[in-house]
This record gives C-alpha cells, sequence and structure tokens, in this order.
C-alpha cells in the first residue's frame, strides 16, 4: 500500500513521466492546495546560500567559450509544440559553458568536500504523513505506469539497493534534483543555464536547423544518444547504448559542446511556463525566477536516451519539457554555465 500511495505521489509529481505529455498538472495543484510552498522551497535555498565556493571555483577547465549573439529562439520544423511558440528573438551574452554533463565523479567530488545530501536521500512529509527517502526509475514492462518510485534510489544507487557507479565516473550524475543541481553549480563558481542560453548554445553556429547536427536525422546515431525503435518495448542501439552513456562519446556540436542534445535532460534555471514565449516581460535578469509555488516545475532541455523520433523528439534543439524541482529521476542530469 505504502509504495502505491508513492508511486501515485510521484507520478503526479511529474509533468511528463520520460517524454510522455502528462496531464496530471491539475491534480498535482488540488493536492498541494493545502501545502506551506515558501517554507518547502526556503528550506532548500538557504542550505544552498550557505555552501561556500570551492577553492578554484574561477578556473574553467573543462569549460568551452561560447561567443555572444543574438538568435530566433522557438519551433521551426513540423514536430514544435505549443510550448515552443511564438518564436522570438533572445540576445545572449558571451559565457563559458561546461563541456559535458556533470559526471559521478564530478559530483562525488562536490560530496566529499560539503558533506551535502541530496533530496532523493532525505525522507519527506506529505499530507501529514512521512515517506521515505527513494526516486523515480524507469520501468519498460509496465505499459500503464513507466515509472515506479524505488525506495533508497538515488545518484549513488540510481536504480535503487542493488545499482552502483563503481567503474561508471565519466557517466552523468542522474537521480539529482534541481536543487541538488543549484546546490552543485553554488559550490563550483557557477550557475545553470537559462532557458534561453541552453538553446542557443545547443543550436550553435546553425541557428536556425532542427538538431544540433542539422535537420535529417538519419545521421543522428553519430551526435546523441537516443531511443531507436519502437518507444518504449525495442531499442535497436544504433547508437551503441541502451541507457547513458559515458560523457564524450558523441561528437561535440560546433561549438565543441558534448551530448547538450540527448543522454540525459538537464536542469535549467529557469522556472517552467507553457506560454513563458507569450510573456517574457516577466522574466527577471533573463529568466522565470518565481519559487514560491510548491507545484511550479523548473525547465529541462536536451531529451534523453529515452526519447525517440517517433514518441517525443525531445533532442530538437527547440524541445523544452519540465520537471518537479525536488524530484529525482534515472534520466534528468545537468551542466553549468559561468558569465565572463
Amino acid at each position: 500500500m505504502l509504495r502505491k500511495k508513492l508511486l501515485l505521489l510521484f507520478t503526479s509529481i511529474l509533468c511528463f513521466a520520460s517524454c510522455k505529455n502528462d496531464k496530471n498538472n491539475d491534480l498535482l495543484h488540488e493536492s498541494r492546495k493545502d501545502a506551506r510552498p515558501n517554507a518547502y522551497y526556503e528550506q532548500y535555498l538557504r542550505e544552498i546560500s550557505f555552501l561556500e565556493p570551492k577553492e578554484d571555483s574561477l578556473s574553467t577547465a573543462g569549460m568551452v567559450k561560447i561567443p555572444g549573439g543574438s538568435f530566433i529562439m522557438g519551433g521551426n520544423n513540423e514536430q514544435s509544440r505549443e510550448n515552443e511558440f511564438p518564436r522570438h528573438e533572445e540576445k545572449i551574452t558571451e559565457l563559458w559553458v561546461d563541456e559535458t554533463e556533470v559526471t559521478n565523479a564530478q559530483f562525488q567530488e562536490f560530496v566529499d568536500a560539503t558533506g551535502y545530501v541530496t533530496t532523493a536521500e532525505r525522507s519527506f512529509e506529505y499530507g501529514g504523513k512521512k515517506y521515505p527517502p527513494g526516486a523515480m526509475v524507469f520501468d519498460p514492462e509496465n505499459p500503464n505506469w513507466w515509472w515506479k518510485f524505488v525506495e533508497g534510489a538515488y545518484w549513488k544507487k540510481p536504480e535503487g539497493p542493488g545499482s552502483n557507479i563503481e567503474g561508471k565516473e565519466d557517466l552523468p550524475v542522474v537521480q539529482v534534483s534541481w536543487f541538488d543541481a543549484m546546490a552543485y553549480a553554488k559550490w563550483a563558481g557557477k550557475r545553470l543555464p537559462t532557458e534561453a542560453e541552453y538553446e542557443y548554445i545547443n543550436r550553435g553556429t546553425s541557428r536556425d536547423s532542427t538538431y544540433h547536427w542539422g535537420n535529417k536525422i538519419d545521421s543522428a546515431y553519430q551526435y546523441v544518444n537516443y531511443f531507436q525503435g519502437n518507444f518504449p518495448e525495442y531499442n535497436s542501439k544504433e547508437d551503441g547504448y541502451l541507457k547513458m552513456a559515458p560523457v564524450k562519446s558523441f561528437k561535440p556540436n560546433d561549438y565543441q559542446v558534448y551530448d547538450i542534445s540527448g543522454n540525459v535532460w538537464e536542469w535549467c534555471l529557469d522556472t517552467y511556463f507553457p506560454d513563458a514565449y507569450s510573456k517574457l516581460s516577466l522574466r527577471e535578469d533573463g529568466y522565470f525566477q518565481e519559487y514560491s509555488r510548491f507545484d511550479q516545475q523548473k525547465v529541462i532541455r536536451g531529451g534523453s536516451y529515452l526519447c525517440s523520433e517517433s514518441y517525443c523528439s525531445g533532442y530538437r534543439n527547440s524541445a523544452r519539457m519540465s520537471s518537479s524541482p525536488e524530484a529525482g529521476m534515472e534520466h534528468i542530469g545537468f551542466r553549468c554555465v559561468r558569465e565572463l
């Protein structure tokens, strides 16, 4: 019974369930009406504010310098969704970006230095009841619930008890929440990219292409770790991987940034609004900063190894999704940027 309640709770928290269009936002809003959202967010943001940057936090080792410029942001092919419109111009100042997703080894260094405890490692209260630590793991065998809550799953055991990251130091760290990513970024002397920055970096110098390598999907297996086949039943693994790939396993984009599409979704700084492009005047410092709503999602970008061309094509340059900021997922990681 407890496991069933946890599954229902975490499923309602997610807005996409892999690449799936989830319609649980209304349910989530109703279930959280009596929550104390400010206290929840403030707890994590306060902890993050106490973190001190590491000694070499000004180093740009492992980062790529991205030139500033302007581009047209938004959907530009037949797969584009309503939340990718209207198209509009964005101006980006030059910045540094991590050339890869943050790896298990890098996150381990952060945890060793700070003693930080991720959200998936903490128990939580909901509806007056206390639930155990854990996170969401993909279950392709269950057509009704692709995601299941696994007690004891966290970044060191991404699939739950019995799994580990030994020998996987160069895989992207996953089962990390938006708060965990924010904490790492603070310690590293960096920040998460805004949604506009992410799309700008993703597009590279090909400003109007569908994918970062061009407009054709035929050569995608050379550039992106994604799901080839009939999702979720059969993955032909033309790209060589069933799940995550080590960073730098595929060709970079023309900015020499690796896995900016595919492999794992990546957290962005922005609060998610489906109609964000229609309310750009409400942004502060170039992104949506709202933190106070418990049911408010955060933007994720880039797609993952679970995205397929026939199902969601989340690795398109303009594709945008979101997830609850406290949720750990088996296919969400992050990378950081630094302003010059």
